[in-house]
């Protein structure tokens, strides 16, 4: 991969780097007028700039310069000229320590790159978020189906990807520079957390767009899914701030809201999972709705997205959790289940 396309390839995993680039040089010197490197946050250093000497000096550089995010030029030049200069130097001038008699200016750009935010679903508040973070200067993905967004205007800028790709959208990214947020609201929360969370432990920002108690259901539907439980600590569930926003795009404020507040370092406080009361007594289903075997709500046949056949019998359920409670043990609930 040439330097250029290794640059993109950066840029589009969101990783921060700085470009070293060779300015000028005075011989005796081993780099040319060009030469270029890519210096990590790591400390590696792809490509070259100088010898022994020359290169640890770009790479001290180069650090500090992705730490400050401002470009400098780097004057490299013998002990005595550079005494002379370097008190009116608006450059960073460093002694050359080396028996060479040669100098060398680098001229280093820090890369960070930007925050992205991948946004989960097509509802409204989803939709918002979308927009809201796009004219804040992130770049936006949104994933969902493809069927719900027909007559849905987005804004401009925001890809789209089909749900089932985000782990291999997230796959390879900087998780420092990832926030997620999930808003499908009921429709595939637990799949694409699952999905999350195997490809990118842990973002930068992970929001669940849900109720505390809903958002305790998801946990619990995690780790039946087998999702362990300590894996799911970044989870930040209602996601946002409490600014008594109603409106989806007051909502999308408040999430952009505690996007930033993570961002610059503000402590904030923590889901605490709350005890879920018991389903109450099921009532009896029209012709065309089956009752969810676990938690007794009525579910649209024509429409229901979770279903399980069991024994040659098919249950419908009103969300993933009730699904995959009634797939570990059916024997409890059959008695309360309705199948057709």
């Amino acid at each position: 991969m040439d330097l250029y396309s290794k640059i993109a390839d950066l840029r589009r995993r969101g990783e921060s780097f700085a470009l070293a680039t060779v300015v000028m040089r005075q011989a005796p010197v081993s780099s040319h007028l060009g030469d270029k490197a890519l210096i990590f946050e790591d400390g590696r250093i792809e490509g070259y700039v100088g010898g022994a000497c020359s290169r640890e000096i770009v790479r001290k550089q180069a650090l500090e310069a992705l730490q400050a995010g401002k470009p400098r030029l780097v004057k490299i030049t013998p002990q005595v000229a550079a005494q002379e200069i370097l008190s009116r130097a608006d450059e960073v001038v460093i002694p050359m320590t080396c028996a060479s008699e040669g100098a060398v200016e680098v001229y280093i750009e820090p890369q960070g790159s930007p925050s992205v935010l991948l946004v989960v679903g097509a509802s409204r508040i989803a939709v918002a978020t979308a927009h809201l973070a796009g004219v804040s200067g992130y770049p936006v993905t949104l994933a969902c189906e493809a069927s719900e967004l027909e007559g849905v205007p987005l804004g401009d800028g925001v890809q789209v990807i089909p749900r089932q790709d985000l782990g291999d959208w997230l796959t390879g990214r900087n998780p420092t520079r990832t926030s997620v947020v999930v808003a499908s609201q009921g429709h595939y929360d637990e799949d694409a957390l699952a999905a999350i969370l195997r490809a990118m432990p842990c973002p930068a920002y992970l929001g669940l767009v849900a109720s505390r108690k809903r958002g305790n259901t998801v946990l619990e539907t995690l780790e039946v899914m087998g999702v362990p439980r300590a894996t799911l600590a970044p989870l930040k569930f209602p996601a946002g701030l409490d600014l008594g926003g109603q409106t989806p795009e007051e909502v999308a404020l408040s999430i952009l809201a505690e996007m930033v507040a993570l961002k610059r370092g503000k402590q904030l406080e923590a889901p605490t999972p709350t005890a879920i009361s018991p389903s109450p007594a099921p009532q009896a289903p029209a012709s065309t709705v089956a009752l969810d075997p676990v938690c007794g709500m009525s579910v649209e046949i024509a429409s229901a997205r979770h279903r399980y056949e069991f024994e040659g019998q098919l249950y419908y359920f009103c969300c993933p959790h009730c699904k995959a409670k009634f797939q570990k043990d059916p024997s409890q609930y059959l008695s309360q289940g309705s199948s057709v």
